[in-house]
């Protein structure tokens, strides 16, 4: 078994990166080179604006390529309980953006024709217990009537026709969910930006941002500085480098995925007869798909902690054994890759996009930002062109965790709390 991200193993090298010195200025400097930031670096060199992008290791190396291959429409919350927290035009704004962007990176993939295995499958969220069922009901009959008429309410004998295995109550049905190879798309979305004109510049860590008036900054990397009219910050956790406004504001989270061997075809349809997304309801649950060379790619937050090898290593083997007890068919599949990233979560669980101290960002998709990291890249893009647009994750605040500083030592204590969620719900 590999330690490391079946997406970027299976993925082709990317050859659009820059290889002259950086430039003195630019209209606009991205930091960070995921899908936020590529996304938003094509559609600004599009704009006709100068547009560098600065990463600190390889381009596509962390979330974006790092996750479970699902790109969904809806919110990480259950949509009642978000209305009853936002409202319900609020909440419906936040569920269409999802679907929004899921439409775009289907329109990104056919007009750059990227090969990245991307189709629409719909996603499954399963009722890991009985309790479960009436808070997906409720939100069933919420959204049927506000967001999504075609949601469906699925009983246990439905999710056994859905997926082979005997652990689920029932289920909800969203018809617009999708997946993709992260790997190739995103790799497929740099050489676009490239193309475009955006100067991709990997291993160029940002070491200081120094404001000189309005937005314009100079940016220090250790291979030069640059001075930019604009900047955007696309860094995910921003936990490493000089960001000490978002770290607080900002908790990585490990998340953990292993990869099987190529399944038969006929154990494949045991498993996943309808090939779709799938997560469960546990807070400490799990997601998975298949991708099209018949493997299974089965993630969940195994353990609460950072990502490292041990951890990964340790992680892979909780998610093993949690496989194996949701589909007792694959005791005998062998594991080819195992990993682990960090989720960029916020304490309400939503993107958070805007501008502070003149540094424009869009940050912390907790989880559900494959679709919506892309998406807002275009966005954020067009705000800093100055085209007219809308940005639906900005807020009026966005306070710091109390007692937080970018250092996440109570992940061992969230990871108690929500093991004793799960028992008692």
């Amino acid at each position: 078994m590999k330690l490391e991200s079946f997406w970027q193993a299976t993925a082709p090298a990317f050859s659009g990166a820059a290889t002259d010195p950086l430039p003195s200025q630019a209209d606009v400097v991205v930091i960070g080179g995921g899908f936020t930031g590529v996304s938003a670096a094509l559609s600004l060199a599009r704009s006709g604006l100068s547009v560098v992008l600065l990463e600190s290791g390889e381009v596509m190396s962390q979330a974006s390529s790092r996750n479970g291959g699902h790109c969904n429409t809806g919110v990480a919350q259950n949509f009642a309980s978000l209305v009853a927290s936002q409202g319900l035009e609020q909440a419906s704004r936040f569920y269409r953006a999802f679907d929004d962007a899921v439409s775009y990176v289907e329109q990104l993939v056919q007009h750059e024709q990227i090969d990245c295995d991307f189709r629409l499958c719909g996603k499954l969220k399963l009722a890991s217990k009985a309790t479960h069922l009436a808070g997906l009901r409720e939100a069933a009959e919420l959204m049927r009537r506000t967001v999504d008429p075609e949601i469906e309410l699925l009983d246990k004998a439905a999710v056994r026709q859905e997926i082979g295995s005997d652990n689920f109550h029932g289920g909800l049905l969203q018809k617009r969910g999708g997946q993709m190879h992260m790997g190739k798309f995103g790799v497929g979305l740099a050489e676009a930006a490239a193309r475009s004109g955006a100067k991709i510049y990997p291993h160029h860590a940002v070491t200081r941002l120094e404001r000189l008036n309005g937005y314009q900054h100079r940016v220090h990397t250790g291979q030069g500085e640059i001075v930019a009219d604009k900047v955007l910050m696309a860094t995910g956790c921003s936990n490493v480098g000089p960001f000490p406004w978002f770290q607080r504001r900002i908790v990585p989270v490990g998340s953990f995925i292993v990869v099987t061997e190529a399944l038969d075809d006929e154990l494949l349809r045991q498993v996943l007869p309808h090939n779709r997304t799938y997560v469960t309801s546990l807070n400490i649950g799990n997601y998975f798909r298949s991708t099209a060379d018949r493997r299974l790619v089965f993630g969940g937050r195994a353990r609460f902690a950072v990502s490292n090898p041990t951890s990964d290593s340790r992680s892979g083997e909780i998610l093993r054994q949690a496989m194996v007890q949701m589909f007792p068919q694959l005791s005998n599949t062998p594991l080819a890759y195992c990993w682990g990233g960090m989720v960029d979560m916020t304490a309400d669980r939503l993107p958070h996009a805007g501008e502070q101290d003149g540094v424009f960002y869009s940050l912390g998709y907790s989880g559900h930002g494959t679709q919506m990291s892309v998406w807002m890249g275009r966005v954020m893009a067009d705000l800093l062109a100055e085209k007219q647009t809308e940005n639906p994750w900005q807020r009026a605040s966005w306070p710091a965790l109390p007692g937080y500083h970018g250092k996440p030592w109570f992940l061992p204590l969230a990871g108690l709390y929500y093991k004793a969620k799960d028992r008692l719900s």
